[in-house]
């Protein structure tokens, strides 16, 4: 009777059984070790220099197909999947009897030489047959006929919560994480090539800061402390700019105690990185050039994403913030007053708090008026100094702005930057605004670190700043529409067994 019937108490039972029939016959189901000379794809794509040859390969029986005194399976490995011919008088009674006992999820090991079928399939043609890991628990039933995959394990809140399972039963899921190591490890090399150094700092914060977000919390015993989980670098990397360390970088992951959506996972990975005597218009420089190097190592230059097609290969654009506002509200926003400002939201049905400040409309007008149409890669400019306590003032002189820019791409944000502020005098009175707007009530508002502002006390120079968020990048440039599909263990509510 094949598992397609029995239930999955009965499945687990009937498998140790033939589990203890291999340890009767003197067969160690789990070895220590194996060693393949090839893996599958090796063998298929190197297969004239190979026929015949002998070849060491090892995977998961995917399909069975069992017969008299000869059978077919194929295994799959990290490089693709392969099918194997198994002859009794080949590899003898006792590992053929072994090979009965195989169930689809097993893992076994194959020597023998490349061949062609009858079909005219590539195959390998075994010598020896080696069990490596018998599978007690059944996988998923996946059915394929001519090519075509049925009953596929396709239920993303399944997928997440059993990522292993996702991976061999969609193994090109793998794709998307091998491509997201190419691209952190592009970055990795682009940034170390411009004599940066990679640093690591605390995730442990006795103050959390760096950007507007609310923190997660923690205790840590021996200390008898309050810590919170970082949400930003920011701080810590600028004190390494003071500290004479005048190019530095982290990947790293951040967490922010927020909402979950599409873009939007509690634990994230994050880049950032400073460099002195640099302002935004360098960061902007780099930071195009950066992920346009990076689409081309991946293949991805020209993607769909979310049904738009997005062309990175080209110049980004350019455009100040609140010209982009006054495009869609047809009024100047720089100066409003926060009674301007409700109406204005009222204007466009956009609901916010009684108690909400300037900065707070000002985010919700960005999001609901113009970032949905910031389809092609667009650099949004000086920002109000209202919703930017850490960037420098513009150099235009006008007191409301500071040089800072946020990427958009397909109507999400990739990259903020500022031309870091450097007066601590500035600094102090702008994260004491803050503490303020903290008191009355906005929780994302940043409080005052006492040891930031006297480490820029010290002085410290000019410097261009970027934090830039990595798992929306993979999203972009593997073409995935949720930030789940680029982490591996997404963020998942706990559900009972």
């Amino acid at each position: 009777m094949s598992d397609d019937h029995k239930s999955l108490n009965e499945i687990i039972r009937f498998r140790k059984e033939k589990l203890d029939t291999l340890r009767e016959g003197g067969v160690n189901p789990y070895p220590h070790n194996y060693n393949p000379t090839h893996t599958s794809t090796d063998v298929l794509d190197n297969y004239n220099a190979l026929e015949e040859k002998d070849v060491t390969v090892a995977g998961r029986i995917m399909a069975l197909r069992k017969m008299g005194k000869a059978s077919f399976f194929h295994i799959q490995d990290m490089g693709g999947r392969i099918q194997v011919y198994i002859k009794r008088d080949e590899v003898g009674e006792d590992s053929y009897a072994n090979f009965k006992k195989m169930d689809i999820g097993d893992i076994v090991g194959v020597m023998g030489f490349p061949f062609t079928t009858k079909m005219g399939e590539k195959s390998i043609h075994a010598k020896e047959f080696t069990v490596l890991a018998k599978s007690i628990r059944p996988l998923p039933v996946v059915k394929e006929k001519d090519g075509e995959t049925f009953d596929a394990f396709e239920d993303k809140e399944l997928r997440y919560r059993n990522r292993h399972l996702d991976l061999i039963v969609n193994p090109e899921v793998k794709d998307v994480f091998v491509k997201r190591a190419k691209i952190i490890s592009t970055i990795r090399q682009y940034l170390d090539n411009l004599a940066f150094l990679e640093v690591e700092t605390p995730v442990l914060q006795p103050l959390y800061g760096g950007a507007n977000a609310r923190p997660f919390t923690t205790h840590h015993n021996a200390l008898d402390q309050k810590l919170y989980l970082r949400i930003a670098d920011e701080l810590y990397l600028k004190r390494l700019i003071v500290g004479g360390i005048d190019r530095v970088y982290e990947i790293s992951k951040d967490f922010r105690n927020e909402g979950m959506d599409k873009n939007h996972n509690p634990e994230f990975t994050m880049l950032e990185f400073y460099w002195a005597f640099a302002d935004y218009e360098d960061n902007m420089e780099l930071v195009e050039d950066m992920i346009r190097k990076t689409a081309v190592t991946v293949d991805a230059t020209n993607v769909t994403w979310h049904g738009n097609e997005i062309d990175l290969s080209k110049p980004f654009t350019r455009k100040p913030i609140l010209d982009l506002l006054k495009e869609v509200t047809g009024q100047d926003l720089g100066s409003a007053s926060d009674d301007a400002m409700k109406k204005i939201c009222k204007a466009h049905n956009i609901d916010v708090e009684d108690n909400a400040n300037y900065g707070q409309m000002l985010d919700e007008l960005l999001d609901a008026l113009v970032i949905p149409d910031l389809v092609q890669p667009t650099f949004v400019i000086d920002y109000p100094k209202a919703i930017s306590p850490l960037a420098k003032a513009h150099r235009n002189g006008d007191p409301n702005l500071v040089e800072r820019y946020e990427l958009f791409i397909g109507g999400a944000e990739f990259a903020n930057s500022f031309t870091e502020l450097n007066d601590p005098i500035d600094q102090r009175e702008r994260l004491e605004a803050q503490a303020q707007l903290r008191e009355q009530g906005d929780e994302e508002a940043q409080p005052v670190d006492e040891n930031f502002i006297q480490a820029m006390e010290c002085g410290m120079p000019p410097t261009g700043g970027v934090g830039l968020g990595i798992d929306r990048l993979t999203m972009l440039l593997t073409e995935q529409n949720t930030i789940k599909d680029v982490i591996l263990f997404p963020a998942m509510r706990t559900v009972d067994e």
